[in-house]
């Protein structure tokens, strides 16, 4: 199989070439060799390198982390371990991340329960009036901490 252009990388990879030179830029790619022309030319391997690089994107990394990934991938001292190690810190992170919008869905939802709706007048809202005293929202937030 013969080099890839860019475009050729990006179709084969599902990506657009925008996103191939981002790849590069970032470091997340290897440097292209270069036709006459001054024409990119991957290595056919690349189009698995990015289709890595999206599936890695698409369960949360970032691409500072996925280049930590692939130097773990090509790493000839690399274990298993230490891909585990990455992956437990993202999980810890994921679930930082779900805890803290659990707990601002639950402010949302005492503070929806304790508006009355229908025609009262917006000077009577308490969903407004809690956003506007920073006290009644750090109350909300402790209450919901201790719980």
């Amino acid at each position: 199989m013969s080099d890839l252009t860019r475009g050729e990388l990006a179709k084969q990879s599902g990506v657009n070439r925008e996103t191939i030179r981002y790849y590069e830029r970032n470091g997340l790619l290897p440097t292209p060799d270069r036709t006459e022309a001054n024409y990119c030319l991957f290595a056919p391997k690349t189009v698995q390198r990015v289709r890595f690089i999206k599936r890695a994107q698409a369960v949360g990394f970032s691409l500072t982390e996925i280049k930590v990934l692939l130097d773990l991938k090509f790493s000839k001292e690399a274990t298993c371990g230490s891909v585990r190690n990455v992956v437990r810190g993202k999980i810890a992170e994921i679930d930082e991340k779900i805890a803290a919008l659990t707990a601002m869905r639950d402010v949302l939802v005492t503070l929806n329960e304790d508006c009355p709706g229908g025609e009262h007048p917006i000077s009577e809202c308490p969903i407004l009036e809690s956003f506007s005293e920073a006290q009644d929202m750090e109350r909300a937030f402790a209450a919901l901490e201790q719980e």
